[in-house]
């Protein structure tokens, strides 16, 4: 193997001493030499070999040396995989070796393949390749090629997988008799690459292949690949531009001529489609959209199980579940849409499940559904320990309450909402009581999980919090909208990650409950208190209203129940759709399962008993 910065004939001499073409069963030695002994002085001369007559003692013959390098099983067969060309020489080397000099292999080869090399430079020797049609210079390192050094009979040119930032270079002597060339996997980069795709650098070109690079102007691009009259297979996938929704249609319509587009034949049927699109282009919008769906949660363990009753000064515990993903976050200054669309489609196989599709406008079967949008909720990074002994002032009261509002059929997973609803906006969180020590500050202080914080560049955003169920429902949609393509080029090809979160949050009582004191019947409103005492002693026994309506709460403690990596590339690939149900293992045990099973029954049995007791009295009056 060369070492970094060799040259293309390095690489091909490199390559034919490795072939050992004049060694053992290949070239002259004792094993064959009486086959070129001399009859007369002409043929000494000129080096024929002689017709094999009889085999001298300790030479082998042709059929032998021949199955050495043919067997499989041979420590002198080539490698597996090795091409035509390689197998022809070996051959050749051994039936009539004096014919391999360098005059012979400079006008032999149609095709060189000079794969993962470490070829760095196309230097002038590669001239002396007369007949040479075919150029693979994939996974090297070039990063600018000389174009007056290709020869000028080349119909294929690979250069995929190098670090070419441009094409201009190639555009100073291209071979004219290309007719296929392949540039993906590079770096091109910018709108000037449009002007180097025309008729006037590449006449007769059939094929073009710059799949992902980072080329982001889909107007220009086709308006000089329309100039290429003879061009019939394009591949354009896997740059920014092919993730605009318009993109295909665009395309198949401003270039009438192409049969294949991103290795798919282009139908009569979307050409009917598209028709007149592509004399639309100044008017569509250069944005992408993508969608994300999250649907149901199962298999979580339900952890309130595990916590004892709350007394009458609690703490009273809430638990609330959610879903947690990352996305690339829009540039400063350019505007974003985001939406929240509910109802969403939700799958029920056990774990959370997730797909993320690209809006595609012109294709009906593409578009998002319509539906009611909001604001999303985006998880803001928790206050830590030292902004929280920071941002306590000297004269904080003693306590510092949050109002919530009571709710008959949500209790205090509302008074939780409510709360993480700030959080969300970014709203300061309620601080707790002074502590008369560090340590019972450090208490109160938030627990975050760093699988929690983004990566740079990156947004996370987060399903409703919902409380325990069986089965929780996220039905989230998202709608992402962004200009600036080439970061979102690089988060899809990085993937997102997909996270399941449970929240705990300890409320306290701001004020003790009050004593209830009898007060002395007024006249003729005997049955009105009595008739409100049995009203409050009803909700009494639900234990709702027992819970005091001014509460301060702890920071959230934040637990991470799994967490794993959502694979996006194909949506650069050219699919519309990535769907995957995420696995994060078995996190619910069979006692837990077993209490939550009891306290369902025994809810049940409550709610039953209390009907039973209320029908009597329905039926008096």
């Amino acid at each position: 193997m060369e070492t970094p910065g060799g040259t293309v004939s390095a690489a091909v001499r490199e390559h034919l001493r490795q072939l050992c073409l004049r060694d053992f069963p290949c070239g002259t030695g004792s094993w064959n030499k009486s086959r070129f002994l001399p009859r007369t002085w002409r043929t000494w001369r000129e080096l024929i070999p002689r017709d094999e007559e009889a085999v001298s003692p300790g030479e082998e013959t042709v059929e032998a040396l021949l199955g050495l390098v043919r067997s499989p099983h041979s420590p002198w067969a080539l490698l597996e995989g090795s091409s035509a060309e390689d197998r022809f020489l070996r051959e050749l080397a051994i039936q009539n070796p004096l014919m391999l000099k360098d005059t012979f292999f400079y006008s032999y080869f149609r095709s060189l393949r000079v794969v993962d090399k470490q070829v760095s430079l196309v230097d002038k020797d590669l001239l002396k390749f007369l007949n040479l049609e075919e150029l693979v210079l994939s996974a090297n390192q070039i990063q600018e090629i000389e174009a007056v050094n290709l020869p000028p009979t080349l119909k294929v040119l690979e250069l995929y997988g190098n670090e070419i930032r441009s094409m201009e270079c190639l555009c100073a002597a291209p071979p004219p008799r290309l007719q296929h060339l392949g540039l993906g996997h590079n770096k091109l980069l910018g709108p000037l690459e449009s002007l180097y795709v025309t008729s006037n650098h590449w006449p007769n070109l059939v094929s073009l292949d710059l799949s992902f690079n980072d080329l982001t102007d889909l107007q220009g691009m086709v308006a000089s690949l329309g100039t290429l009259c003879r061009l019939r297979l394009l591949v354009l996938q896997g740059n920014p531009l092919a993730l605009l929704p318009y993109y295909r249609g665009f395309t198949i319509d401003s270039l009438s001529q192409l049969c294949v587009l991103d290795d798919i034949t282009v139908s009569p049927s979307e050409k009917h489609q598209f028709r007149g699109l592509g004399r639309s282009g100044d008017l569509l919008a250069r944005q992408a959209q993508l969608v994300v769906t999250i649907g149901n949660v199962k298999g979580v363990q339900d952890t309130s199980v595990l916590d004892p009753e709350p007394g009458p000064q609690g703490p009273f515990i809430t638990y609330s579940y959610y879903v947690t993903y990352d996305f690339v976050e829009e540039e400063e200054g350019e505007e974003s849409e985001y939406g929240v669309h509910r109802g969403a489609d939700t799958c029920s196989c056990g774990h959370p499940f997730t797909h993320t599709r690209a809006a595609r406008p012109e294709n009906p079967e593409h578009r998002g559904r319509a539906g009611v949008w909001s604001l999303p909720q985006i998880v803001m990074p928790s206050p830590s320990a030292e902004q929280l002994s920071e941002d306590i002032p000297e004269d904080v009261p003693e306590e510092v309450f949050e109002e919530h509002e009571d709710s008959a059929e949500s209790g205090l997973s509302a008074q939780s909402e409510e709360r993480e609803d700030s959080l969300v906006s970014g709203g300061s969180a309620p601080l707790p009581g002074v502590a008369d020590s560090a340590e019972e500050l450090a208490k109160l202080r938030p627990r975050r999980d760093p699988r929690l914080c983004p990566s740079p560049g990156t947004v996370l955003f987060s399903t409703v919090r919902k409380p325990w169920t069986d089965v929780i429902p996220c039905s989230y949609e998202m709608q992402h909208t962004l200009k600036d393509l080439v970061p979102l080029k690089a988060f899809l090809l990085a993937g997102t990650t997909v996270t399941i979160v449970e929240e705990k949050i300890l409320s306290w009582p701001a004020v003790l409950p009050p004593v209830d004191v009898p007060l002395p019947a007024k006249k003729g409103k005997g049955e009105k208190d009595k008739k409100g005492k049995k009203e409050k002693d009803k909700k009494g026994k639900d234990g709702k209203d027992m819970l005091p309506k001014e509460l301060r709460q702890d920071p959230p403690i934040l637990r991470v129940l799994g967490s794993g990596l959502v694979v996006l590339e194909p949506l650069l690939a050219g699919e519309p759709l990535v769907s995957e149900v995420c696995n994060f293992g078995v996190i619910r045990t069979l006692e837990t399962d077993r209490l939550t099973s009891l306290r369902t029954a025994h809810i049940s049995f409550l709610q039953s008993w209390r009907l039973q007791t209320l029908r009597p009295r329905c039926q008096h009056r």
